[in-house]
This record gives structure tokens, C-alpha cells and sequence, in this order.
């Protein structure tokens, strides 16, 4: 099993997740053993001995997506919607990969030190034991709270914590304070990310752009709000100052969103630029929202739909350092086939997305293994991509 070999023949368009060359000039990939193994020109391919076998029938093929930022809970549950099986409606969306910014919907979450630590140990524990759909969720994100020395963030290391959850969430809003735990986090490879603007639920505060700045995270956590953005000159102070990822979410001020991509592209920061949707949240859970931020800044922002693909898989790979979201060897074969929707306007599906239309999603792949056929949840794909070898066990 650990060896499969996964051969998608007869795409039309593939979708690299790099700004520098997204479009690839290829109509095959192969995967073994879940890792993207080679792809291009068929003909130049070993497709001999495939255990699956898909013919994508024209569709596009790109990266999964990844939602930077979500707030899940345990299992595939969200108590903040009283939602079930909200995961495996994303991955509906073409999303097969979840960053969590905090288990903080959590009812009862423990803010003492003791109970931080072990429900964030629990949290990245269930999650790796259990994949909804198959989806990779990256969980067990601590809110850092008052009390929390050195000792902490190195023993959350070493029982296998990568995240921070969002900084201010919790007791810690003074910048001198954040910006020691991000310090500690990082020295033993936590990565953090910081809550950008006004409070989003009681208990949280406005973390305005000095703070952010002074904290100094890895990720600007909705730099457009969630739901309250900062006014327009910290907004592009922040895009000015950062070399931090600037993370647009769904969930957020859609103006100030675009205000954030047109200063991020004038200053050659388009690199910089990831998206999240901030769900499940006060708002809901946004099974198409990584689809939807795409297409509205790709024809609200004027960019190039391929280009607004890798803000939301090649983009958050780089900057979260991820083993997916780009077709490169050796990445994970995790992927979307998708087509443009039926009736929906555009000569093509890049065309079709730069006018804010949503695609049809096909088929997700995750580890060389198809999770989902025909998404319940987009528009009807024109073609949907056909299964020739192999089983789907969903």
C-alpha cells in the first residue's frame, strides 16, 4: 500500500503553485508511495504499473489548497456551529491541507499553563491519529497566556507542537511580553502567528499594527480583519515593514483585503501574500472560501487567476515550509482537478476565474489516494476527470 503508484493522464492545464512559472508545460504526473515522483510530457513518463490510473479528460490540475488559518475543535466537530463533518466539506472545496491559529472554540479551554500545554499536545495528537477524509490538519496551537516561561515552549517542542495560536487571543497583548514567546517558540521551530486588528470574539482585544510589528510573528494572521481590519495606514505600514506572510482570510474586510494585495503588489511582496478563511468562526465555516478568495482577488484585484492560485497553495507552502502545495519531485502528491463551472462565463477556467466565478471541482488527491469525486459543494464542473484504474473508497 505504501508503495501505490498513481499515474492522471490527459490534463488540459496544470497548475505549478509558483508565482515565477505558474503554468506548467506538462499533461501527466505520476506519484509513488504518496510523493509526486515526475511529471510533464506523457510520453516522457513511466506510467507503466500504475495501481490508479485517472484520466483528468482536459481538467486542470493544480496543488491542493491549504487554509492557513482555521479554529478546529476535535474531530471533524465544530461546537462554535454545533457543525459536523465541516473537514470534509472543505476538502469539497478543493482544500486538502488545514492550518490551525488556535483551538480556542474549545469549550472550557484551559488558559492555565498546565492545561494549555496538554490540550495543545492532545490537539496535534488527534489530528495526526485522525485524518478527517483524509485531510491534513495541522493542529495543536497554543494561545500563549501570562505565566509561560522558556521551559514551556521547548517542552511543547518536544512532544511534537509546531504552532502558536494566535498571539492575543489570550492573556498576553503587551508587545515586549509577545515578543519573548515568540522568540522562545521560534529557537525550538514553533511558528506563530499574531491576531491583526479588532477583537473578534469577548475575551480578545485589538492588536493594532506596533504590536504586530514589536511581536515580530511568522505569519500576519488576517492582516484584513477578522472580522475588524485596522485603519488603511497600519494596513500598509504592516505590508511595508513585513517580512512576515501576509495572510488575507474569507472571513475578513474584503476591501481591506484588497487593499493588502494592491499594496503587497506594489511593493514586489505578491510573495508574501497567503489566504485563510478564519473558520468555523462567528460567520460560519466557508467550505469554498479559499475558492472564493481567489476569485475575488483575482478579478477584483486584476491578477492573473494562476497567479491568485498560488496565494492559495505555492504561497502558504514557502512561507509555512510545507511538503505540499507545489507540483515539484519529492512534494506530496496532494492535489485538485477542476474544470470551469458549466455556463459560467469565460473561454476558459482561468478566464472564467478572473471574472469571479468559482470552478467545479472534480476530484482531491491526497497522498496519491483520491479523497472526494465530484465536489456537492461547487458549481457543476463542464468535465469532470474519470477514474480508469483503482478504486475510491472515499
Amino acid at each position: 500500500m505504501a508503495d501505490r503508484k498513481m499515474v492522471v493522464r490527459n490534463i488540459g492545464l496544470m497548475l505549478s503553485g509558483k508565482m515565477e512559472a505558474p503554468i506548467l508545460d506538462a499533461d501527466c504526473i505520476v506519484a509513488q508511495g504518496g510523493k509526486i515522483t515526475g511529471f510533464g510530457v506523457e510520453k516522457d513518463l513511466d506510467c507503466e504499473g500504475a495501481d490508479t490510473l485517472v484520466d483528468a479528460q482536459g481538467v486542470t490540475l493544480a496543488p491542493g489548497l491549504i487554509d492557513s488559518h482555521v479554529h478546529p475543535v476535535v474531530g471533524d466537530y465544530t461546537p462554535r456551529q454545533q457543525q459536523l463533518h465541516w473537514i470534509d466539506s472543505t476538502l469539497h472545496g478543493g482544500v486538502t491541507t488545514l492550518i490551525s491559529a488556535g483551538e480556542v472554540h474549545m469549550p472550557g479551554r484551559p488558559k492555565d499553563v498546565v492545561g494549555l500545554k496538554a490540550m495543545a499536545i492532545a490537539s496535534q495528537r488527534w489530528y495526526e491519529n485522525f485524518r478527517p477524509s483524509g485531510m491534513k490538519v495541522h493542529a495543536g496551537a497554543p494561545v500563549i497566556e501570562h505565566g509561560m516561561v522558556e521551559e514551556d515552549f521547548k517542552e511543547l517542542a518536544d512532544a511534537g507542537v509546531k504552532l502558536l495560536g494566535e498571539v492575543g487571543l489570550g492573556t498576553v497583548k503587551d508587545g515586549k511580553t509577545a515578543q519573548q514567546m515568540v522568540a522562545w517558540a521560534r529557537k525550538y521551530g514553533i511558528q506563530s502567528t499574531i491576531h491583526t486588528g479588532g477583537p473578534s470574539i469577548p475575551g480578545s482585544g485589538l492588536i493594532d499594527a506596533d504590536m504586530v510589528l514589536e511581536t515580530g510573528t511568522d505569519v500576519v494572521g488576517h492582516i484584513n480583519g477578522g472580522h475588524s481590519a485596522l485603519p488603511d495606514d497600519q494596513i500598509v505600514c504592516l505590508c511595508e515593514n513585513c517580512k512576515a506572510a501576509l495572510e488575507i482570510v474569507h472571513n475578513g474586510n474584503e476591501r481591506a483585503a484588497l487593499l493588502t494585495l494592491n499594496t503587497a503588489r506594489e511593493l514586489g511582496k505578491l510573495d508574501q501574500v497567503i489566504l485563510g478563511t478564519d473558520g468555523p468562526a462567528g460567520s460560519g465555516v466557508q467550505p469554498l472560501g479559499i475558492l472564493r478568495m481567489i476569485a475575488m482577488l483575482s478579478s477584483l484585484g486584476n491578477v492573473p487567476a494562476e497567479i491568485a492560485f498560488c496565494f492559495g497553495n505555492g504561497n502558504t507552502s514557502r512561507q509555512r515550509k510545507l511538503d505540499t502545495g507545489l507540483i515539484e519531485v519529492g512534494m506530496c502528491a496532494d492535489f485538485v482537478l477542476m474544470d470551469q463551472a458549466q455556463h459560467a462565463p469565460g473561454k476558459t477556467i482561468l478566464e472564467s476565474v478572473q471574472l469571479g466565478n468559482l470552478p467545479g471541482v472534480g476530484m482531491t488527491v491526497i497522498d496519491g489516494t483520491i479523497r472526494s469525486l465530484r465536489s456537492r459543494n461547487t458549481p457543476p464542473a463542464m468535465r469532470l476527470p474519470e477514474l480508469v484504474e483503482g478504486q475510491f473508497t472515499g
